[in-house]
């Protein structure tokens, strides 16, 4: 049996660039070099056919230990709650009100980026607060 060590997380947009540059900032994740043959991203995307360029784009975590992020181009947009999303982890190691002025710098700074904050949603069980957010296609994530 193959033990699966590595995952992808992909999602589907409508400007598969964008929506990755977008995730790059959050995350401090890179584009990966363009495949062997190429320059650049662009000197690939023009080998490709027409109906293709633009279909898809990658990021990757530079320490190679967190998921690469594929976004794949789909005609239709975003019309229900994702059924997966992803949770930004921001004050780790932090409690109460320091923890809280962690997750309101972060969401500050990806709201500059082009997303956009719903709301906080406090757990006072395990002091789990978090912030849910929407990606600059709507989709959703959390800080916490």
């Amino acid at each position: 049996m193959v033990s699966i060590r590595k995952i992808q997380v992909t999602f589907d947009c409508a400007e598969p660039e964008r929506v990755a540059r977008f995730w790059c900032e959050v995350l401090g994740y890179v584009v990966p070099p363009p495949p062997e043959g190429f320059a650049s991203w662009d000197d690939y995307e023009r080998s490709l056919p027409p109906e293709r360029r633009g279909a898809a784009f990658a990021c990757a975590d530079p320490s190679g230990v967190g998921p690469r992020l594929f976004f794949q181009r789909v005609p239709e947009g975003k019309v229900v709650k994702n059924r997966v999303h992803l949770d930004v982890r921001v004050g780790t190691g932090l409690v109460g009100e320091e923890r809280l002025a962690a997750l309101e710098a972060e969401c500050a700074r990806l709201v500059a980026l082009g997303a956009v904050r719903e709301r906080l949603l406090i757990a006072d069980e395990f002091n789990e607060s978090c912030i849910g957010m929407r990606d600059i296609e709507g989709n959703e994530f959390c800080l916490d």
